[in-house]
């Protein structure tokens, strides 16, 4: 506003506006111009055909470009993940809602919106326990002792499963030493540090003791490691996987839509559900 307050902006004024519109979103991720796109600062026409997809979540997500070690074991993780069939819920509800008329984009989302801590959590929060193990690590010296202490720790809180480890269907989930073989041998070859490894298997001897069977890792504490090892945050973790899942999603989308069907539901009209209400009344014809 002018000096005069009249309400007519001066040219300062107005550049000034006109920067503080500039700085309202800022980014390091990507440099668009007439004619010119960059992601960290390589040119997009550089990139195309140069990286990889997998390469490209690393840049976009650490800001430089990942050596093919560590870009080999993110693409690990991320096919591990893709998918885990129809009774995953997230998958059921792509399948669902393709046959209620969704169109693609609405049945991914339909999908990834049920990713939370329950169904899809479990790779998050298995990252913070083993950061939770390393930080204990180094008050006490030993990740054993470490991880032993954490689990009692949650368990007096109140935890009764730890997340990446045992499995509703698999007795051992066939993703985890397969994973895990392919973090030993990038800590042999000075990748990774190995240092989650150990404390992934730590944690699971920890929670083992005592059990008549031992309490395996499964697909989230294999990746969790993973993930760790390459120093993502718990958060990216999550992410990462729902990037991971929503390959399965789109696949089992498109699956659905070619096979058809209307309005399917979790099980066929011909199995029905439980009903534990209570029995037929009459409706009373006055009430009060």
């Amino acid at each position: 506003m002018s000096a005069d307050g009249e309400g007519i902006a001066t040219a300062e004024d107005a550049a000034a506006v006109l920067e503080d519109a500039r700085q309202w979103w800022h980014t390091d991720i990507i440099d668009v111009r007439p004619g010119e796109i960059a992601l960290h600062g390589y040119p997009i026409e550089g990139l195309i055909g140069t990286v990889g997809f997998v390469d490209t979540i690393w840049l976009m997500l650490r800001g430089e470009l990942p050596s093919r070690g560590e870009s080999a074991l993110l693409e690990a993780a991320l096919v591990a993940s893709v998918d885990h069939g129809p009774q995953a819920p997230s998958i059921a509800i792509a399948r669902m809602a393709t046959t209620c008329g969704v169109p693609v984009n609405g049945a991914m989302a339909s999908a990834i919106n049920v990713l939370d801590d329950v169904h899809g959590g479990a790779g998050q929060q298995c990252m913070e326990i083993f950061l939770e193990i390393d930080e204990e690590r180094e008050r006490v010296g030993d990740i054993g002792e470490a991880a032993r202490r954490v689990v009692q720790r949650r368990r007096d809180s109140g935890l009764k499963y730890f997340p990446g480890y045992g499995h509703r269907f698999h007795p051992l989930d066939p993703r985890s030493p397969r994973l895990l073989s392919l973090v030993d041998a990038a800590a042999a070859d000075g990748l990774v540090g190995g240092r989650f490894a150990t404390i992934g298997r730590a944690l699971e001897d920890a929670i083992s003791e005592g059990k008549s069977a031992r309490v395996p890792m499964n697909i989230d504490a294999a990746t969790a490691v993973i993930f760790c090892e390459l120093g993502l945050t718990p958060e990216l973790g999550r992410g990462v996987f729902i990037l991971s899942r929503s390959v399965g999603i789109l696949a089992h989308a498109n699956e659905q839509s070619i096979q058809g069907g209307r309005i399917k539901g979790p099980v066929p009209k011909s199995i029905g559900y439980t009903y534990t209400g209570p029995a037929r009344r009459p409706v009373p014809n006055e009430r009060d």
